[in-house]
C-alpha cells in the first residue's frame, strides 16, 4: 500500500499543497512551527477521520477560511483508492471513498492501516490508565470493526449507568439491570479482544526494544484487568449501592490498564528520556508489525519528530529497522536536513526531501 499524492487546502496552515510521493521514503524538514506536524497530521486524518493533535474540527480550518479539504490518491490491494475530506465551519464533515460518501464514519476506520509515533505519545508512559486503553483501542479497532461497535455500545451503557448512579430519585432496579447487561456483555467481549491482542503483541514489542537497545535492557507489558477473575455482570449487581456513593461505576473494562515496566520497576518511574523514547518506538514498530500481520498489507507509517533525546547509536538502529524490506512508506519530520541528505543515499530505497516554511512545501 502507497500515498501517492495528497491535495490539501486550509489545513491549520497549510493553505495549499499538491504533493507527489515515492514509494519508500518521504522526509519533511524545517524548522519548528513550520507545518512538518500538519502535513502529517493531514495524512493521519485520512486514515481515522480526525485529527491526532485536534479533537474539535472547527480548530484544523485555516485561520480567516470556512472550509478545509484533503484528498488522497491510494494504491491499495491492487485497487486504486481515492479518499476525499471537505469540512465547512459548524456543518457535518463530507468524507467519501471514491466519491461515494460514508454513513458512518467508522466503516471507514481500518481501510488504510496507518502507525504514527509522534511526541504526544509521551502520555503513554506518563499518563493514566486512559491512554493505554486508547492505544489497545485504536490498533484493534485497525482490523477489528465489531470491536469498535462494541466499545461505542459498552460506552454508551456506561454512560447510562452512570447517569442511574446520579440520580437519587432512582429506584428501579430494572433499569439498572439493563445497562449492567449490556455492559457486561459488551465487556466480556472486548476483554477478550483485548487479551488476544497483548498476547501477540508482547512478544513483537520485546524484540523491538531488544534490536534497538542492543539487548541492554529488558520491558514487560502486563495487562491488567478486572475481569480476569471476575464476572463483571455479577461485580456490577454487587457493587451498585457503593457506586451509587460514589457516583460512578467504578467495576468494568474502562478501568483496564497496560503495565509497562523496564528491569521489573513501573517504566513512569524509572526510565530515562531515551529509554522512554525506545520503549515507546517499539510500541509502535510493534503496532505496526501487528497491523501488517493481521491485515495482510504494510501500513503507512507517520514518524514524527522522533528522534530527539536519542543517541546516535538509537537513532541508527531505527533508521536501519524502519528502511528495511519489511516496512513500506514512511513519511518523517525532522528539523535536521543534513544528516537526511547523508543518510538517504546509503539507504538505495526510493526517497522525496521536502522543504517546509510557513505551510509551504516544497520538493528539494
Amino acid at each position: 500500500m502507497r500515498l501517492n499524492s495528497i491535495s490539501i487546502l486550509n489545513y491549520k496552515n497549510i493553505s495549499q499543497a499538491d504533493l507527489n510521493f515515492p514509494a519508500k521514503i518521504n522526509c519533511f524538514v524545517g524548522n519548528n512551527g513550520m507545518g512538518k506536524t500538519n502535513l502529517l497530521d493531514a495524512i493521519y486524518y485520512l486514515s481515522f477521520c480526525k485529527s491526532h493533535s485536534n479533537s474539535i474540527d472547527s480548530q484544523i480550518i485555516k485561520h480567516d477560511t470556512d472550509f478545509l479539504m484533503i484528498q488522497g490518491k491510494y494504491e491499495l490491494r491492487g485497487n486504486e483508492e481515492d479518499i476525499y475530506c471537505g469540512i465547512k465551519r459548524r456543518q457535518k464533515k463530507n468524507f467519501k471513498r471514491n466519491k461515494k460518501e460514508y454513513q458512518r464514519l467508522s466503516d471507514h476506520i481500518g481501510l488504510i492501516p496507518l502507525v504514527l509515533i509522534s511526541p504526544y505519545d509521551d502520555g503513554l508512559i506518563a499518563e493514566g490508565s486512559d491512554e493505554r486503553r486508547k492505544f489497545m483501542d485504536g490498533v484493534i479497532s485497525q482490523y477489528n470493526n465489531q470491536y469498535l461497535s462494541a466499545l461505542i455500545q459498552y460506552n454508551n451503557a456506561l454512560k447510562q449507568r452512570n447517569a442511574l448512579l446520579k440520580d437519587e430519585t432512582m429506584t428501579d432496579t430494572a433499569l439498572f439491570e439493563i445497562w449492567e447487561e449490556q455492559m457486561a456483555t459488551h465487556g466480556d467481549y472486548i476483554y477478550g479482544e483485548r487479551k488476544k491482542f497483548v498476547e501477540r503483541f508482547i512478544p513483537l514489542f520485546k524484540e523491538n526494544y531488544s534490536f534497538i537497545s542492543d539487548d541492554k535492557e529488558k520491558v514487560d507489558l502486563v495487562y491488567k484487568s478486572q475481569l480476569h477473575d471476575a464476572d463483571l455482570a455479577e461485580k456490577l449487581s454487587k457493587n451498585r449501592e457503593r457506586d451509587r456513593i460514589i457516583g460512578f461505576s467504578m467495576n468494568g473494562i474502562h478501568k483496564d490498564d497496560l503495565e509497562m515496566s523496564l528491569a521489573g520497576y513501573p517504566m513512569k518511574r524509572v526510565g530515562s528520556q531515551g529509554q522512554n523514547k525506545s520503549f515507546l518506538i517499539s510500541l509502535k514498530l510493534a503496532q505496526f508489525s501487528f497491523l501488517k500481520e493481521t491485515q495482510g498489507i504494510n501500513p503507512i507509517l507517520l514518524l514524527d519528530d522522533i528522534f530527539d533525546k536519542l543517541d546516535e547509536e538509537r537513532v541508527t538502529k531505527i533508521i536501519e529497522l524502519v528502511a528495511g524490506n519489511d516496512f513500506g512508506q514512511i513519511f518523517i519530520s525532522d528539523t535536521n536536513s543534513s544528516h537526511w541528505e547523508e543518510i538517504l543515499p546509503k539507504i538505495k530505497q526510493s526517497s522525496a526531501i521536502f522543504k517546509v516554511v510557513d505551510g509551504e512545501i516544497k520538493l528539494i
